[in-house]
């Protein structure tokens, strides 16, 4: 199916909402509003969008107390697309991976799972329900405010490579070498690149998937972005392909990434 194993979906899990709305809405550029949908636990669903665009961007739900009780924490997740999500999160389990929710159904809006690999990093999978009629508009890959890049720190990378390209048939496509760190394995779905995976780091405590979000200035949304309270974690580095990326922890814990061409 065409599409599928793309990155279609990103959604901000954090304990306060109206702050960290406002947070992204100054730093990436996007407008918040909330949706006519709320979460399972009945609080309010919210959406990012592009200024101009009818099609959100991401999405934004508050984590409860019994959430975070049961070990969630602030994050940015993403959602792949797959044609069988039942299949799929039991493809996951199979090849050493756990399901972490089963699949669920949204009403009007498709049914998804939460999965993780082997080393535990959480990912969801979805099918959604397609629209009649045309899509909406859609910015083009690589402007302000989309996510230009999916990055795995991986238990191993070696080994995830191998999971995902299997599970989501992702191709691998340039490997750098990074020295004591290891690979930086690229990969890429329908022909183009769309994210890589590394080893983590040995101070990282766990595994996971950071999303880079497309600005027009690096300098001044790093800038907004400490005179809010986030803490920069790596960077400002160039990066391949004449961008140049920066890491940052966000004032409720959650993990972001921003990237802007060449300054």
């Amino acid at each position: 199916m065409e599409g599928e194993g793309n990155f279609i979906w990103y959604e901000l899990m954090t304990a306060d909402p109206e702050a960290a709305g406002a947070f992204y809405e100054a730093v990436v550029g996007w407008t918040l509003r909330r949706s006519d949908n709320t979460t399972a636990g009945g609080e309010p669903y919210y959406l990012f969008n592009i200024p101009g665009f009818e099609m959100p961007a991401a999405g934004m739900m508050k984590l409860t107390p019994e959430m975070m009780s049961g070990g969630a924490r602030p994050a940015w997740m993403g959602y792949v697309f797959v044609a069988d999500v039942d299949a799929k999160a039991q493809a996951f389990a199979d090849a050493g991976g756990s399901v972490h929710m089963p699949p669920t159904d949204v009403p009007q809006i498709g049914r998804f799972a939460v999965v993780a690999d082997p080393h535990g990093a959480i990912i969801y999978i979805f099918q959604p329900n397609m629209p009649d009629g045309p899509m909406p508009d859609m910015p083009q890959p690589g402007s302000p405010g989309t996510v230009g890049w999916n990055e795995l720190y991986a238990g191993d990378e070696k080994e995830a490579t191998a999971f995902y390209t299997k599970l989501f048939g992702w191709k691998t496509s340039q490997g750098m070498d990074m020295g004591p760190m290891g690979t930086y394995q690229l990969f890429a779905n329908e022909e183009r690149d769309i994210g890589g995976i590394m080893t983590k780091m040995p101070e990282m405590p766990a595994p996971f998937w950071n999303f880079y979000f497309v600005v027009d200035a690096l300098d001044a949304a790093i800038d907004e972005a400490k005179e809010r309270g986030a803490t920069v974690i790596n960077g400002p580095m160039e990066v391949p392909g004449g961008a140049w990326a920066v890491s940052a922890m966000d004032p409720q814990g959650a993990v972001f990434s921003l990237t802007a061409a060449k300054r």
